[in-house]
């Protein structure tokens, strides 16, 4: 008489070699998407900076880029500053914005924490006229360590660095 199928232990001990060798891919799973995450995020904001730049230099006017709702993790938005007031003037033209739906923490340090606005000739400035520089972090979930670094120079040239390095900003992301 031939069998077909499996009999309930066979059935059982196949369930429990599944369940164990999940246990020990789930971890591993899990890092190599956070890390995935993390590099998507860091190449979207570093290309979103360079098309703000590239948007001040074709358009001859200010543009900004912002974090929403002052976080940099929850996405970002780019806009031409028509008015001068900058993202607070809901009036100017959106041009671009990303939605961060998988909360990859990003931090900036303190020129850059909120905002990035370019001047038509494409340099960094502040509101009040002084230059901007800085970096932004993107961080490991849950940990003070910066995975990717978005770096703009004074120039308004932005790279994108890939240097795991601990970070007291990304602590309070």
């Amino acid at each position: 008489m031939y069998q077909r199928g499996m009999t309930l232990i066979q059935l059982v001990i196949t369930l429990s070699i599944v369940a164990i060798t999940a246990q020990f891919a789930s971890p591993a799973y899990h890092t190599l998407t956070e890390q995935q995450r993390r590099q998507t995020t860091a190449e979207q904001l570093a290309n979103s900076l360079r098309k703000a730049r590239s948007e001040a230099l074709i358009r001859h006017q200010y543009v900004v880029i912002h974090a929403l709702d002052d976080d940099w993790s929850n996405g970002w938005r780019v806009i031409l500053d028509e008015s001068g007031q900058g993202h607070t003037d809901e009036n100017n033209p959106v041009l671009a914005e990303k939605q961060n739906r998988n909360l990859i923490p990003v931090a900036g340090n303190s020129p850059v924490k909120h905002y990035v606005r370019f001047n038509p000739l494409g340099e960094p400035l502040l509101s009040a006229g002084g230059f901007q520089a800085g970096t932004l972090h993107v961080c490991q979930v849950k940990e003070a360590l910066s995975h990717y670094q978005i770096v703009l120079a004074k120039s308004g040239r932005i790279s994108l660095r890939n240097q795991k390095s601990a970070q007291a900003l990304c602590a309070m992301a």
